[in-house]
């Protein structure tokens, strides 16, 4: 009886050590690494898909040109436009030539009436003299050093001292002077149309007339001003006249006076520039709101 239960034991001993003790380990020890790992890796793809998803989306990228017409946000260039679009508008459609680009042209030539030369002579296409006109001559006037401008009032320059200034002689300028007698063509009165703000715009119109009378003519002796103006002609007589307001037809009177020899600028850039203020300013939309809707600047500006 004994030896019965001293076997017993033996087996019961025996299959108890058969067991894998790692087994029991594992159940209360840590995970493996490997596992922690995942884990991690796991957290970490979550982490990513939700800074994804809160993550706000890039801006589209702006237009360069700003809103919508980028140049009409300067003073300088509402200032011009608003003196002379209107009237400028009306005498191109009467004269058969697009408005924009007379508007673009006159921008572009006087720097927005920036330039001193314009300033004084009313010239703002830089059209040189004819038969009987006067042209400005040279002139002895001072830059203010601290903005670099050149000052011809006279009541301006006493504002700033000696050092201020430096002074040098101009050479004479071969553009048509509008001031009227006894100041055109002379030393006298440069400041005339700085002080007389109506008689400037008043100039401003003649000049653009002169353009589209003397210049872009059918006698012209320039065959790029005598095909311009054959163009002009035979658009509106196939289309009426609305066709000057669109800037397809601005573009092509402007690439036909300019950009090559014996032309108004025979530079290449020179259309590209023009074209350009055209549409960063909304020239051709400017002209049909004020000729066919027969809007006022200020609304529609």
């Amino acid at each position: 009886m004994r030896l019965y239960y001293f076997c017993l034991l033996i087996i019961t001993l025996a299959f108890v050590s058969c067991q894998n003790p790692t087994k029991l380990h594992h159940k209360t020890s840590k995970k493996k690494p490997a596992d922690s790992i995942a884990i991690k890796s796991a957290s970490i793809d979550s982490i990513q898909t939700s800074l994804a998803i809160a993550k706000p989306k890039k801006s589209p990228i702006k237009n360069s040109e700003g809103p919508k017409y980028s140049l009409r946000k300067y003073k300088n260039v509402t200032k011009f436009y608003a003196r002379i679009a209107n009237k400028a508008t009306h005498l191109c459609m009467e004269k058969n030539i697009p408005p924009a680009a007379i508007l673009a042209i006159a921008g572009l030539e006087s720097g927005w009436n920036q330039g001193y030369i314009s300033k004084i002579t009313g010239n703002i296409l830089s059209l040189g003299t004819r038969k009987g006109d006067h042209q400005l001559p040279a002139l002895r006037l001072p830059q203010l050093v601290s903005k670099k401008k050149i000052l011809f009032d006279s009541l301006e320059i006493l504002k700033y001292s000696s050092e201020e200034l430096i002074w040098e002689t101009r050479p004479p300028c071969l553009k048509k002077d509008y001031r009227p007698l006894p100041y055109a063509g002379t030393q006298h009165n440069l400041a005339y149309f700085k002080h007389n703000p109506e008689k400037e715009s008043q100039a401003h119109i003649q000049n653009l007339n002169d353009f589209m009378t003397h210049f872009i003519s059918r006698k012209s002796k320039i065959p790029s001003y005598r095909n311009a103006r054959k163009l002009m002609d035979t658009m509106v007589a196939e289309h009426g006249k609305d066709v000057l307001l669109q800037d397809s037809t601005a573009f092509l009177f402007i690439n036909e006076i300019g950009g090559k020899p014996y032309s108004f600028n025979y530079r290449k850039s020179w259309p590209k520039k023009v074209n350009n203020i055209i549409k960063k300013a909304g020239l051709a939309e400017l002209s049909q709101q004020l000729y066919t809707d027969k809007s006022e600047f200020q609304n529609v500006w």
